[in-house]
């Protein structure tokens, strides 16, 4: 059976309709999928006058527990690892402690707000688990404003260094997928 004039204008109509996406897809680095890669520095300090996260609100099942504490930051975003590299923002959010069994998890939401260079007034938004404060800790990215309309993706930060016993220096690696911001 011969195909209709009008299937073959609806498949060819159809292949052109997406070969920009197609397009935009093939060809990227396999290493890289496509993903814009951002890479800055988380800097936190947790203790003393000067400390950027606190717990709010206490677990109420006693000192050493940690579920149902309610915690907030607001810890500096920098291009570098050291204090004197460039401030590029902030790294704000909530935590609560949401698990039970061991080791106890957390959830947490985060903001990274851009106060600084080319990304300036924009912001990305992040949640996901924490399992541990040792280890890498990953958070799916769900969104953002400014240059980040639309972004989605994931982050990976993982613990560089403690410059001084009360903080800490957070590597954070974005991967994000900017095809639709």
């Amino acid at each position: 059976m011969t195909p209709s004039l009008p299937s073959l204008l609806l498949v060819l109509l159809l292949v052109l309709w997406t070969a920009p996406y197609l397009a935009a897809r093939a060809g990227t680095d396999a290493s890289d999928h496509g993903l814009t890669h951002i890479h800055l520095y988380m800097h936190e300090t947790f203790a003393g006058p000067n400390a950027t996260t606190l717990t709010a609100v206490p677990s109420p099942l006693g000192a050493d527990a940690t579920f149902g504490a309610v915690g907030v930051l607001d810890d500096e975003l920098r291009d570098g690892d050291a204090r004197n590299s460039s401030l590029v923002g902030r790294y704000q959010g909530i935590f609560v402690g949401a698990g039970l069994v061991s080791p106890p998890g957390g959830q947490s939401a985060i903001n990274l707000l851009f106060t600084a260079g080319e990304r300036r007034g924009s912001t990305l938004a992040m949640l996901g688990p924490v399992l541990s404060f040792t280890g890498a800790i990953e958070r799916a990215v769900v969104g953002g404003t400014g240059a980040f309309r639309m972004a989605r993706g994931y982050c990976v930060m993982t613990p560089v260094g403690s410059p001084t016993p009360e903080s800490l220096v957070y590597e954070v690696d974005l991967f994000l997928d900017m095809y639709h911001a």
